[in-house]
């Protein structure tokens, strides 16, 4: 039996964001599905549904959401450079670093923060005064 180049027809969307790259491992994406955090073509996707050229696959990993769409199947994991040959990305920047909310950090072993302190911690967080 000789072995050939030709695409498989569909592909199982855990297996596609793994092979592209989109997370580390095959498990990851199979969990990510499971936990609602990819959607092919606005619906939820389980792990084993299949996915076809032309599907937008939007995936919620490391914090923000990538859209891509699929251009080309891949059943095995390959390398960066033809794994960005496989999708089109169509993920908005990341906000600029001044538009992001500050996130309050206080010193190890610092106790309890104070009534002032508290304030200071509200206003920065934007809650408000009753």
């Amino acid at each position: 039996m000789a072995a050939t180049d030709e695409a498989p027809a569909t592909v199982r969307v855990d297996s596609w964001i793994w092979a592209v790259r989109i997370t580390k491992t095959r498990s990851q994406a199979a969990t990510a599905c499971r936990a609602g955090h990819v959607r092919v073509n606005g619906d939820r996707a389980k792990p084993a549904q299949p996915v076809k050229p032309g599907d937008e696959i939007r995936v919620f990993h490391a914090g923000r959401e990538r859209i891509v769409e699929v251009k080309r199947l891949l059943a095995k994991r390959v390398g960066a450079p033809v794994a960005a040959e496989a999708y089109t990305d169509r993920t908005p920047p990341p906000p600029p670093r001044e538009h992001t909310a500050l996130a309050a950090v206080r010193d190890r072993g610092a106790g309890r923060p104070t009534k002032r302190e508290r304030r200071e911690l509200d206003q920065l967080r934007g809650a408000r005064r009753r």
